[in-house]
């Protein structure tokens, strides 16, 4: 039985902190749940905050074992849907806020990277959404007006300036100054070993399995051999979510996949902007992407979103195939020199995602004192650790300056997602998917 994401990224966390299963009675004055990034940014905020504060941090694995360390290093802008999207349904001033709120991620995981004091593999570079289809001209084009109208310094790039950043004949592309790519199991394990240094307790491969409230004290968290006690709780789970039975709305997990290759030669590396640290991802639905690493191999992502009904799922495995070979053709695509490239890994990872594609941040329903993380739609890299720093923020009292973000809200639309309406959600994804492929 498949009981996690498939195949091994190419990055592990290292150094992690003793992490022992939670057994018996435990007390804290503030529980976290999920030792991924926005959980440890807000055992990590919480702890620079208030010096003392008892805090564990308590992982159904360990540290980066979810989707934090089984991401692929993309650190760019974007909360929500598509910017021209997000002002016909927000309007234009929350969309503008919306935009900079993700800019503003950006460069607080670049901040926390430097008080962290480790590399974890941090090269700045720009982002650039880019097509290669005159199918998906016309979307760009609609995002570029509404980031001009906006008064937002994201500009457009001609196919010839594109060709200038990465030799890929791309036709047009829209350019994100604020971006970065970088080791994503490697901050998730610096972040947890700050953590720990700062006093936070770990506890590993215990998954949480029910929250109650309390009689007497906080909220009661059950673990398969043991039970939490806590003064507040913040459950950084993302779609598990449902499997505790937490009033959040739908947070529907998806299965995204990668690979990775052996280092390539120069002249492909240096045509695909890898001395830069460019990124590229395409404005197709499911924006396959592709970025440098430090040692001159090559990451590429996305094109493929399954929505299996489970870990074990009947065909998960093959579709799992069908991802990573569409991956594969369309990386070698890119250059001529990478038809005989060496994949050395494939792997998927989890999201989730939820009807409206905003993520959900704020205090659970009918909870007192426990607050939830979750639903970044694959935007998670900077926007967890923007998360865990904003949720830290508010159970010391500190308020958020301003009206809140529409993120910032108790649960996402709800959508019933067992029968006919599953079968109908994997046929549209997998209808998003086919023509992604053939468009790219």
């Amino acid at each position: 039985m498949t009981r996690s994401p498939a195949g091994s990224p190419a990055w592990e966390p290292a150094e992690l902190p003793s992490q022992p299963p939670l057994h018996g009675v435990v007390t804290a004055d503030v529980a976290v749940v999920g030792a991924g990034l926005a959980g440890l940014a807000c055992a990590y905020h919480l702890a620079e905050r208030a010096p003392g504060l008892d805090i564990a941090v308590v992982d159904a694995e360990r540290p980066a074992a979810g989707a934090s360390g089984r991401g692929t290093g993309l650190l760019g802008p974007r909360a929500g849907p598509p910017i021209d999207r997000a002002v016909r349904r927000f309007g234009p001033g929350t969309a503008r806020r919306m935009h900079l709120a993700s800019v503003r991620a950006v460069e607080s995981v670049l901040e926390l990277c430097a008080g962290l004091d480790v590399g974890c593999g941090l090269r700045r570079g720009e982002q650039i959404m880019a097509t290669r289809s005159t199918a998906h001209l016309t979307a760009l084009s609609r995002q570029a007006k509404a980031y001009r109208a906006l008064g937002l310094d994201v500009p457009v790039l001609s196919g010839a300036a594109v060709r200038t950043r990465v030799g890929v004949p791309y036709k047009a592309g829209l350019l994100h100054r604020t971006a970065a790519t970088l080791d994503p199991a490697a901050l998730t394990g610096a972040l947890a070993r700050a953590c720990a240094a700062k006093g936070v307790r770990f506890y590993g491969n215990s998954a949480l399995r029910a929250v109650h409230t309390g009689d007497l004290v906080g909220p009661e968290l059950v673990f398969p051999h043991g039970r939490l006690y806590a003064g507040q709780a913040v459950l950084a789970v993302n779609s598990a979510a449902q499997g505790v039975g937490l009033p959040v709305g739908t947070i529907l997990p998806l299965e995204v996949y990668a690979v990775a290759t052996a280092p390539v030669r120069r002249a492909a590396y240096e045509a695909l902007g890898g001395r830069a640290g460019y990124a590229v991802v395409d404005a197709a639905p499911m924006a396959p992407y592709f970025r440098l690493l430090p040692d001159g191999g090559l990451v590429a992502g996305g094109g493929t979103v399954t929505a299996p009904a489970g870990l074990d799922a009947p065909g998960l495995q093959a579709l799992r195939e069908r991802a990573w070979t569409w991956l594969d053709r369309w990386l070698r695509s890119l250059h001529p020199d990478l038809s005989d490239v060496r994949v050395t890994h494939r792997w998927s990872g989890r999201i989730g995602m939820t009807l409206d594609d905003l993520p959900v941040v704020g205090p659970v329903h009918g909870f007192p004192d426990v607050w939830y993380i979750g639903g970044c739609c694959g935007h998670g890299l900077a926007m967890s650790v923007a998360h865990g720093a904003y949720v830290a923020a508010a159970l010391m009292g500190e308020p958020e300056p301003g009206d809140p973000l529409p993120w910032h809200r108790s649960s996402a639309p709800r959508l019933p997602v067992r029968g006919p309406t599953r079968r109908l959600i994997r046929g549209y994804v997998e209808a998003l998917g086919r023509s992604t492929r053939r468009s790219c």
